[in-house]
């Protein structure tokens, strides 16, 4: 199918006989997917012959196994900013991606995922590589659907994308019967979804919430605003700095909000957490007016809910009312999209700074500084830190790169310690915390933002989980950075053991292959240093190099990420050693 016969099909006045694998393709091209993750198989390969014919319309990355595939989506969605597509066959295709619906889910992106299925009189009789997708996917979900009727397809895709990327985005599935995919019917174009009845994805601004906050900001001797992902996720990034510089509130950002706001901006006091920095943590329990902004209050943000900012009033923008008195309880409640909510409220706030309250937080950085920072990013002996790696790093990126993060130690120290000068820099797992997402998902972030820099970040353990999809960096020739921090070690599992299981260290000692060599195997160049005279130039060489590359750096083994907060323990019990 040429790209003329596809626009002159969307474009048709009459009903045009089409099969129902070409009216799903259609339907993507109008809803301006120009990338798709996938592997083919048995029950999705009509889909998959039609897309034969689109492929001057409609990129396929052909990944090595469908948790790639969907790890990959997830990193496209969140670099770019649209909504990520994966394809999968039936069976186990469909199962491999249960681990990054339900990762995509907690962490709000946006995703459309097609999965053949058996043909429709086949259903529940277990046929080859039949499963009951739909009831698999149905917690991890914002919506699925199951499509046993050409004729449902257009309309069953538009609602797809509407609910993927309308209010709280999330993962989306639809389920093609085979029959579904070869049946012809009369196609009448494709009208795009801007409503569904029931379904309400921002809800109404109340005015009176509005104006209580303002007063609460106010008349605050000692206000903090945590912020979250909402801000990037609302494209409100503008509309919070505006308001926090207005308000002159010190403000401290969960890891998915990480980039929403410069990291040398002024009120920028750092982050959230367990592994959060010094101020942040101990101040919540300081502040008098609490102000969360897009975060839902995760059980690492707020360490113990008994003892959590209970001095504080508390005022909660989200967009999903579901989270408001869900951990913790709400004074003022402001329900909806922040992107309409910040404005309203910025107009009602004075004009202040919090001067003696924003040294507060510079006084304890300072704490910071010389009990954990200094010695981790600028050692002068002994064997290399992660985070002088990740100074390094920021230091020839300029904070201009994205960094993609797996899970773990390493997660820990590049959000810390990382540079982000712009929106959508940081990608990581955070609410699932799914080992092996980095390698994927930096594959997708670079396919979403073809023009930036694309840093994965990596341990040992973490990247040995899905190393598959060396094979799709070859094969498309995408320009990722693979940076392996090797502690020799599942690291953070060896930290909890050292610190709370008096160094049992059970099963944590991880044996890793050459991972140059493995490289080369795959036509990536590559190196490993050990030495810290060379780490600068070796990361350089990375950054510089035409093409996909990979870095392994030997760090330190038993090197702890602090400050730490203890598993129930309150925030304010926060640890710097």
């Amino acid at each position: 199918m040429k790209e003329k016969q596809a626009t002159e099909l969307l474009d048709a006045k009459e009903a045009t006989t089409i099969t129902g694998a070409e009216a799903l393709l259609l339907a993507l091209i109008q809803e301006q997917v120009d990338t798709i993750f996938g592997y083919p198989g048995g029950a999705i390969m009509p889909i998959y012959d039609a897309l034969y014919d689109y492929q001057d319309k409609l990129k396929h990355v052909l990944v090595r196994h469908e948790q790639g595939g969907i790890h990959a989506a997830q990193g496209f969605a969140r670099s770019s900013g649209k909504v990520g597509v994966v394809f999968a066959t039936s069976g186990p295709g469909a199962t491999n991606l249960v681990t990054g619906l339900a990762d995509a889910l907690i962490d709000s992106t946006p995703l459309v995922c097609i999965t053949g299925q058996v043909f429709a009189h086949l259903l529940g009789t277990d046929a080859f590589q039949e499963a009951d997708v739909i009831s698999i996917s149905a917690p991890v979900t914002k919506w699925n659907y199951q499509v046993t009727d050409a004729n449902e397809i257009p309309e069953v895709l538009a609602k797809a994308f509407h609910f993927a990327k309308s209010g709280r985005p999330g993962p989306v599935l639809i389920d093609i019967a085979k029959n579904a995919q070869l049946q012809k019917f009369e196609f009448k174009g494709y009208t795009p979804c801007s409503h569904v009845r029931s379904y309400r994805p921002k809800p109404i601004v109340r005015k009176e919430y509005i104006e209580q906050a303002a007063a609460l900001i106010n008349a605050a001797e000692k206000p903090f605003v945590l912020w979250g992902q909402g801000v990037i996720l609302g494209s409100a990034e503008e509309e919070f700095k505006t308001f926090i510089e207005k308000a002159g509130i010190p403000s401290a950002w969960t890891i998915m909000g990480a980039g929403a706001l410069p990291s040398d901006h002024p009120l920028n006091v750092g982050m959230l957490g367990m592994h959060g920095n010094y101020g942040p943590n101990v101040l919540t329990n300081e502040c008098d007016v609490l102000i969360a902004i897009g975060m839902r209050f995760d059980d690492r943000v707020t360490g113990r809910l008994d003892k959590y900012a209970k001095q504080a009033k508390v005022i909660h923008l989200d967009i999903d009312p579901s989270e408001i008195d869900k951990n913790v309880k709400t004074t003022v409640p402001v329900w909806g999209d922040c992107k309409e909510t910040l404005p309203a409220l910025t107009e009602l706030v004075e004009q202040k700074e919090h001067k003696e309250w924003l040294q507060k937080f510079k006084d304890y950085e300072q704490q910071e500084v010389d009990a954990v920072i200094r010695e981790e990013l600028f050692p002068t002996a002994g064997e290399m830190t992660m985070g002088e790696v990740i100074q390094h790093l920021n230091e020839l990126t300029g904070g201009e790169a994205i960094i993609v993060t797996d899970v773990g130690q390493h997660q820990m120290v590049a959000c810390r310690y990382a540079k982000l000068n712009h929106t959508r820099s940081n990608i990581t797992s955070g609410g699932l915390g799914t080992m092996g997402f980095a390698l994927p998902a930096a594959i997708g972030a670079k396919f979403g933002a073809p023009d930036r820099t694309v840093v994965a970040v990596m341990g040992d353990g973490g990247f040995q989980m899905t190393l598959q999809e060396l094979g799709t960096i070859m094969q498309s020739g995408v320009d990722v950075k693979m940076l392996i921090l090797n502690n020799q070690f599942l690291g953070m599992v060896r930290q909890w053991q050292e610190l709370f299981h008096d160094r049992r260290y059970s099963f944590v000692d991880i044996t890793s292959p050459d991972f140059v060599a493995l490289a080369s195997s795959y036509r990536i160049a590559g190196k490993s240093v050990n030495k810290r005279e060379d780490l600068h130039e070796a990361l350089n060489e990375m950054l510089t190099h035409k093409g996909s590359y990979l870095l392994e750096v030997m760090v330190t083994k038993e090197n702890n990420v602090f400050p730490m907060v203890p598993q129930g323990s309150s925030v304010s019990e926060i640890r710097l050693k």
